[in-house]
């Protein structure tokens, strides 16, 4: 029997007792049914549980998931498609203010936009240079994180202990590894064979990879003012609904079902504030250089399809911080202070943050921050946008955005492996300003070639990316003064 993950009512509804709980619903009588008819709360790591429950229980799970569904869409930023903010909007953005009731655009479309010559020649090969590294950036910090996605801290730490890689400074490997602690924390199944160090030949498939790709043809077909709608039929045109994943792969199941956006978010997806949206916010962010509002906005039409809450500012943080960093302006700690003011302050997701930040700024040894971040937010899934964002931002503020020094901290941290380390990558890598300043040990592996299951992009090379993702880039004007938080 087939026990696909992510889907299977009876080990949705684990998952959504958490989740109601975090929105502070009262689940009691919810949860003290479903153990009492012999269901189990969420399997702690995988997708699915092993076995198939009885029809009475599963009947009864989707019978609990209909009832636990939010009687409403979330509050804060209205779900839907949210427009480019007015330039008064914009303003108070950039100063640090927060908008939490942003107005809702028509759903247009506009043409495909290539890069505006305004910033000139010169303005337009130094962020073509940014965007190559951040694409190299995406891919080894992905590629770092692979062999122990899944993995609990301490199996990382002794993995890369027993080889003599810890502090971590280069990739995984089973060289030299005891046997038994191969066996006590084996590494990621699917991806050992082509990330751990002796593997490596190219960036392997990863959906951290896939959803930028897919954003690049986004814009391609659609232009800047996308909606909700036309990242739905983009993705049930060009991706293999096998390569999506938890609050994602449930967004896909319901519009096979009929159901449309927003509502794809919220029926029956226990996963709509976890990471997936932040991690498909890259290229909202690097084709809005210097322009953190416009780049939010993007995440935010995108992020609406399977995320709500958390989820979704996530993928706005993101936008905003890879935005500003795609300027070429401003540190590591400019940049998240900027990707801060787009989302709610007291928004459990911005505390998170600021704690990260904090505890990365206060402390010197990374490994302690780790287990501070680990004792505040070790009860969420290790999927969950919180803790992971919490642990980015504290990876890259303790490594003052050095690219070595912020994908070890991320995967090191443990969570989201491969995820956080695309996106300190991602964010690091733009920093460095140009691809030639990524140290060798971490470019050359890659070959210039990531594999792909998106139609058109299978072995495509970061360089063409580069020049793709730039040509669809929006220069500021070179007079705008652009905040600085």
């Amino acid at each position: 029997m087939i026990r696909l993950t992510w889907v299977q009512p009876e080990d949705l509804v684990g998952h959504e007792l958490r989740q109601a709980e975090e929105e502070g619903r009262d689940v009691t009588s919810a949860r003290t049914r479903w153990l009492t008819a012999g269901g189990h709360l969420a399997p702690p790591r995988a997708g699915a549980s092993p076995t198939a429950p009885t029809p009475e229980l599963r009947t009864l799970a989707v019978q609990l998931l209909d009832e636990l569904s939010p009687s409403s869409l979330w509050a804060g930023v209205p779900q839907g498609n949210w427009g480019l903010p007015c330039s008064s909007e914009a303003e108070s953005l950039g100063k640090g203010g927060h908008n939490a009731t942003h107005r809702a655009a028509p759903e247009t479309r506009a043409p495909q936009q290539a890069v505006s010559g305004r910033g000139g020649i010169g303005e337009k090969k130094a962020l073509r240079n940014r965007l190559h590294a951040a694409w190299l950036g995406r891919a080894a910090g992905c590629l770092l994180g692979k062999p122990v996605e899944k993995l609990p801290l301490e199996g990382i730490r002794s993995l890369a202990r027993a080889t003599g890689n810890w502090p971590l400074t280069t990739w995984f490997t089973a060289k030299g590894l005891p046997p038994e602690l191969a066996a006590a924390h084996p590494w990621n199944k699917r991806s050992a064979p082509t990330s751990l160090a002796e593997n490596i030949n190219g960036m392997p498939e990863d959906d951290d990879l896939n959803y930028p790709l897919l954003n690049l043809r986004l814009l391609q077909c659609h232009g800047r003012n996308f909606t909700t709608t036309d990242v739905a039929r983009l993705w049930l045109d060009e991706l293999p609904a096998a390569r999506t994943f938890t609050a994602e792969r449930i967004a896909y199941r319901n519009l096979l079902n009929g159901i449309e956006p927003p509502h794809t978010a919220t029926h029956h997806n226990p996963f709509r504030e976890w990471i997936g949206a932040l991690i498909r916010a890259d290229v909202h962010g690097w084709t809005n250089p210097g322009a953190p509002t416009a780049a939010a906005a993007g995440a935010y039409r995108d992020a609406c399809l399977t995320h709500t809450g958390n989820g979704v500012y996530g993928a706005m943080f993101a936008a905003a911080t890879i935005a500003e960093a795609a300027a070429g302006t401003g540190d590591i700690h400019h940049c998240l202070r900027t990707g801060l003011t787009v989302v709610p302050q007291d928004s459990r997701l911005a505390r998170a943050i600021r704690h990260g930040i904090q505890l990365a700024t206060s402390t010197r040894d990374f490994d302690q921050v780790v287990d501070d971040l680990h004792a505040a937010y070790g009860h969420h899934h290790w999927v969950h946008v919180i803790p992971n964002a919490a642990l980015l931002s504290a990876a890259l503020t303790h490594a003052e955005g050095d690219f070595t020094g912020s994908i070890t901290r991320a995967v090191s941290g443990g969570w989201d492996t491969d995820s956080n380390g695309a996106t300190a990558g991602s964010i690091a890598g733009l920093l460095a300003g140009r691809p030639d300043a990524l140290p060798d040990r971490w470019t050359s592996p890659l070959k210039n070639r990531v594999a792909s299951s998106v139609p058109g992009f299978d072995g495509i090379g970061f360089d063409t990316l580069a020049d793709l993702t730039t040509e669809l880039a929006e220069l500021p004007e070179p007079a705008q003064e652009r905040p600085h938080p």
